[in-house]
């Protein structure tokens, strides 16, 4: 049978209506089934793809209502639409019956040529439509898995050659030569960039399969806190990040996941902020079951920006400046709080600048073991 060819069902225990209606519909692309019998039609409905069942209500042993309420029990045929023939009167009880056992219409014989082929018309257009569609979301679907896969190996296959070059710098760092030395900073400033983008793309490919996995211990959010600040200061000429901390800072977290949270917000206030006023993180652990995380920066995020700032390759898109990230950062974020069982918030004002408040359970389901 031709890949684009539709079948069409047509059930009657009397063999000239089967053939009757058989000439009428016949058209190309569309393929006409009979059936004298409801176990007959069971059968045709069992081995194919049916775009509509044409069911005479009288016929001997199983009449059309019970076909249409077994063709209704079965998950395989039961979104097959069912036009109901008959000859009897137009009862009331009848038509109610029809309706109940899953019918989308009743033709009464002696049957108007005209108006079964334009109800049958629009049936074979809809499953044509959703045969295309069906097709579009399947390619769909194996496109975004390649571009996951592509992703995932793209960024393993980057590290190794990215560790050589970054060792290769920490050894040019070594020379005596300024010159040599001020190439190597840049080099391993550059290398690191590229790295963090390498492992951004981990993380996404890793999300959109469904391969968060966490790996939870007793965490102090303070320690971990000024490790990254440490690291932050390091690269910076003056220091500007200003940290808080009151309450018990100790909860179940994955340190890993949790450091990156706290990286991407503290990295994207000192990149984006206003370079003239400190970035501020606070941590406040007062409340029994949750520790919060705020990191500020001076400066406001646009309104038209704030609504889609979680979402993937937005934010290097539509930010006006320092765009030479990948826009993940805050989706990153985003998706790691929400694995914990937490969320996050973003308040941006003129008056208070732009805020992001993480809150963290201190015992979550995903860290239960």
């Amino acid at each position: 049978m031709p890949m684009d060819e539709i079948n069409i069902l047509v059930v009657d225990d009397v063999e000239q209506n089967l053939i009757a209606t058989e000439a009428i519909l016949a058209q190309p692309g569309i393929r006409i089934l009979k059936a004298s019998s409801g176990p007959e039609a069971l059968e045709i409905l069992l081995a194919h793809e049916i775009a509509l069942a044409l069911v005479d209500v009288q016929m001997p042993q199983m009449d059309g209502f019970e076909l249409a309420e077994l063709i209704r029990g079965s998950e395989r045929t039961r979104a097959v639409p069912l036009i109901f023939l008959t000859a009897v009167s137009r009862e009331a009880k009848s038509t109610f019956r029809g309706y109940e056992a899953g019918a989308v219409d009743f033709l009464h014989k002696p049957i108007d040529v005209a108006v079964l082929k334009s109800k049958v018309n629009v049936f074979v257009e809809l499953h044509a439509k959703k045969k295309q569609l069906r097709q579009q979301l399947e390619e769909l679907q194996q496109a975004l898995r390649m571009n996951e896969l592509f992703t995932a190996v793209l960024g393993h296959d980057l590290r190794t050659p990215l560790s050589t070059i970054l060792g290769a710098a920490d050894l040019i760092m070594l020379s005596e030569d300024p010159k040599a030395r001020a190439t190597a900073k840049l080099i391993k400033s550059s290398g690191k960039r590229m790295s963090k983008m390498v492992n951004q793309l981990l993380d996404v490919a890793r999300i959109r399969s469904g391969g968060i996995q966490l790996h939870c211990k007793e965490t102090d959010y303070v320690q971990l806190c000024r490790s990254i600040i440490a690291e932050f200061d390091a690269s910076q000429e003056s220091p500007r990040i200003e940290m808080t901390a009151t309450g018990n800072v100790a909860g179940m977290a994955d340190p890993d996941r949790l450091g990156q949270v706290l990286s991407n917000l503290i990295g994207n206030a000192l990149q984006h902020g206003d370079g003239d006023q400190p970035v501020r993180v606070g941590i406040d652990g007062s409340q029994s079951g949750r520790i919060i995380v705020e990191v500020g920066n001076g400066g406001t995020i646009p309104a038209a920006l704030r609504e889609r700032i979680f979402e993937p390759y937005h934010s290097a898109q539509t930010s006006g400046k320092n765009t030479e990230g990948l826009g993940l950062g805050l989706y990153i974020v985003k998706q790691f709080v929400e694995a914990h069982g937490g969320s996050v918030e973003l308040r941006s004002s003129e008056g208070d600048g732009t805020v992001f408040s993480v809150s963290m359970p201190r015992r979550h389901a995903s860290c239960a073991a």
